[in-house]
């Protein structure tokens, strides 16, 4: 008798990176209307409404791609150290984001955090590359994102310096 279902995996693995955005949308959401729409912001910078689903799809692309690699190498294993590694280490920066920019207001440490879980999920990405190619190309529009991201919070850091 099969204690997990063969699925359960494929669906925990997916759905795990949404537990950090659910946890940071309940900060971002006191935030945005006064202290965020404070700030001033590049002409490019995208609507509010636009990061919720963004993220949603990021979270799942990124989500979906950890658990091909887990299943690739097998399960947790020493093979997996690195890979699987840098990919927690680079979700647990991911969702250290929030609080930092939005509940701390420290726009500055969120620009350090942003580069730094740019690099993180650079090299999960490169990591993931030889074991299962899809997995790093879900990782590409995350990159994208990020990219972005850092961009802008730079902009606001700029532009509101250490703004409370």
């Amino acid at each position: 008798m099969e204690v997990v279902p063969a699925w359960a995996p494929a669906v925990g693995f997916t759905l795990l990176p949404h537990a950090g955005g659910l946890f940071g949308s309940k900060i971002t959401k006191k935030e945005i209307p006064v202290w965020y729409e404070s700030l001033q912001k590049p002409s490019w910078c995208p609507p509010n409404w636009v990061f919720a689903p963004v993220w949603g799809t990021l979270y799942t692309s990124m989500g979906y791609g950890s658990y091909l690699v887990w299943k690739e190498l097998g399960g947790f294993n020493e093979n997996g150290v690195v890979p699987l590694g840098l990919y927690a280490g680079q979700l647990a920066l991911n969702w250290a984001w929030t609080p930092i920019f939005f509940g701390a207001h420290k726009i500055g440490w969120g620009l350090v955090t942003l580069m730094l879980t740019t690099g993180m999920a650079t090299a999960t990405t490169a990591s993931w590359y030889n074991i299962k190619k899809t997995a790093a190309y879900l990782m590409v529009p995350y990159l994208a994102w990020l990219t972005m991201a850092t961009a802008l919070n730079y902009r606001v850091w700029k532009d509101n310096g250490n703004k409370k």
